[in-house]
């Protein structure tokens, strides 16, 4: 039997809890989070999970295995660092840290106490994405072109962190797994219309170094929930869209050809390859139920190939992030991106 505990309950973190409870031969023994009123929900739904308003209580228990960190991003650092330290594997929500330095920090005491640090880039465990990154990988697409994103809301808004932080994290993570590599450099625009100076809108553009492009927009400024993203290659296109109808996932049999007919500067030389569209059938799950599975797995020693949601990859984001924050301020000056480890 593993067990697990869940510090924050506020939005998310009881999602962890039913996640976790529903796994055969694993139980969330306990939850902390700093209001009684999401100690309350856990209590009701859940009588014998034990609730703590101080996360140290949960650190101090032998009998816990494992943590879930769902606390707001400032805090990651403290509680993941202070988790480790008690010998404790942990699940940490996204992204990571705040800060590159605390990421790899994380990184490096995970491994010297042989511990698994895992970062929720949940997507990663969703069966379209999934679908994507099996599309590039078996060159469905051709060489790739560029890669866009679109994750909009109205709200949630939060203080802690701007929309690039809460949302872009998502589509970096996504699109460094799609194309198997990571960026060099990173540009970004963004503005503050209701709690300056947390931007709410931001649009991002990644350089990678094969000359693939990608870009994302987000905000929490939208009148429409919005999750999608756009695949261009040489050869097809294909795109994903969470609450897509008919179907999440369309591959367009579609491209540009040179057309060797003309032979003056003057005349046409690009033509439009019109094909079918696909509809692959996606097998629907919870991602969050996926990644719960994921992490159980490792504590045994096991994982997946692709090692999606790497303590690694977590802190690769975050240096990512903090680019794009430098860019923001310089008006979207392109900066080149340094990772730590």
């Amino acid at each position: 039997m593993k067990t697990f505990a869940i510090i924050g309950v506020g939005r998310w973190g009881p999602n962890h809890v039913r996640n976790f409870n529903a796994l055969k031969d694993c139980r969330v023994v306990a939850v902390a989070d700093p209001q009684e009123y999401a100690l309350a929900r856990i209590r009701a739904r859940y009588p014998d999970v034990d609730c703590y308003a101080d996360f140290h209580m949960i650190l101090d228990r032998p009998d816990v295995d494992a943590v879930v960190v769902a606390t707001p991003t400032s805090l990651h650092a403290q509680v993941v660092r202070e988790a480790l330290q008690a010998g404790k594997h942990v699940l940490c929500e996204k992204p990571l840290t705040s800060e590159s330095r605390d990421a790899w920090e994380l990184v490096s005491l995970s491994e010297q106490k042989g511990l698994i640090l895992m970062v929720g880039h949940v997507f990663l465990f969703n069966p379209g994405i999934e679908y994507l990154m099996r599309a590039v990988r078996d060159n469905m697409l051709g060489p790739l072109y560029y890669v866009d994103a679109i994750r909009t809301n109205l709200g949630p808004f939060r203080s802690d962190v701007n929309a690039a932080w809460d949302l872009a994290s998502h589509d970096i993570y996504i699109f460094n797994s799609i194309l198997g590599r990571r960026p060099v450099s990173v540009s970004a625009v963004g503005a503050s219309y209701l709690r300056p100076p947390v931007e709410d809108l931001v649009f991002l553009t990644l350089q990678y170094d094969n000359g693939t492009m990608a870009h994302a927009h987000v905000s929490w400024l939208d009148p429409k929930k919005v999750r999608q993203i756009t695949i261009v290659g040489e050869k097809k296109m294909i795109t994903w869209d969470e609450f897509g109808i008919p179907a999440p996932v369309m591959v367009y049999d579609r491209s540009v050809v040179r057309e060797p007919a003309y032979s003056t500067f003057g005349e046409f030389q690009l033509l439009t390859r019109e094909g079918d569209i696909m509809i692959p059938r996606i097998r629907p799950k919870e991602p969050l139920a996926v990644q719960a599975a994921e992490f159980t797995s490792r504590l045994d020693g096991n994982g997946m190939e692709l090692g999606c949601g790497s303590a690694r990859q977590g802190a690769e984001v975050v240096d990512i992030l903090s680019a794009m924050t430098v860019s923001l301020k310089q008006k979207g000056a392109m900066q080149e991106i340094h990772y730590g480890g």
